[in-house]
């Protein structure tokens, strides 16, 4: 399994174990939070891939499915120490969408698109999932009405951009990039940073 593997499959737990827990706090029973799961995991890559001309990744590897299927059941049976964490939805959340804006920001590259490009997709793939989710749930998307969200992304695209630049390692470059966009999540929700609010 190669890091890039490793990567996409456990930001796709991570985003799948939040909206799993979203599901359960509006108390879906197991198949409709199995389906918010499986939505938040591959709905930006899907929109990603379809928008770049491929086939969506998860058409072509039912890893994606177990994956969701793991998910679930560990919402399942860790449920109630869960539900302790405040913190637990924004915790895989985060890590959800530090790894998959580098999914997307490489996949962008290697099919031959420019930065620009990359950026806008890798802010797709880590974004764009939790929006279906919430639109799932019925909730106002997250990207609306929180702390900087897509954001991150964008900022991610921009150091990956810069790490390959430098000359960085791969797996490094993949690494500082997910670190980042993890980082730049924290602190605007430790210190409530967020852009005007249009009036």
């Amino acid at each position: 399994m190669t890091l890039f593997t490793f990567i996409e499959i456990l930001g796709t737990l991570a985003f799948a174990i939040s909206g799993i827990r979203l599901a359960s706090a509006k108390r879906f029973d197991w198949f409709g939070a199995y389906v918010v799961g499986f939505t938040t995991a591959i709905g930006g890559g899907t929109l990603r891939d379809v928008m770049l001309g491929l086939t969506p990744f998860w058409m072509m590897d039912a890893t994606y499915l177990v994956v969701t299927a793991v998910a679930l059941g560990t919402v399942v049976g860790l449920g109630r120490y869960l539900i302790r964490l405040q913190n637990t939805f924004f915790i895989f959340d985060a890590i959800g969408l530090g790894l998959f804006t580098v999914v997307g920001v490489e996949k962008t590259l290697d099919a031959g698109f420019p930065l620009w490009v990359a950026v806008i997709m890798g802010t797709i793939t880590g974004a764009a999932g939790g929006v279906l989710r919430d639109m799932l749930i019925n909730e106002v998307p997250l990207i609306f009405r929180k702390e900087i969200y897509a954001l991150a992304c964008v900022f991610g695209g921009l150091v990956f951009g810069a790490c390959r630049w430098a000359g960085l390692a791969p797996g490094t470059t993949e690494v500082v990039t997910a670190l980042g966009v993890i980082a730049v999540r924290i602190v605007a929700v430790r210190f409530r940073l967020r852009l005007p609010i249009l009036r």
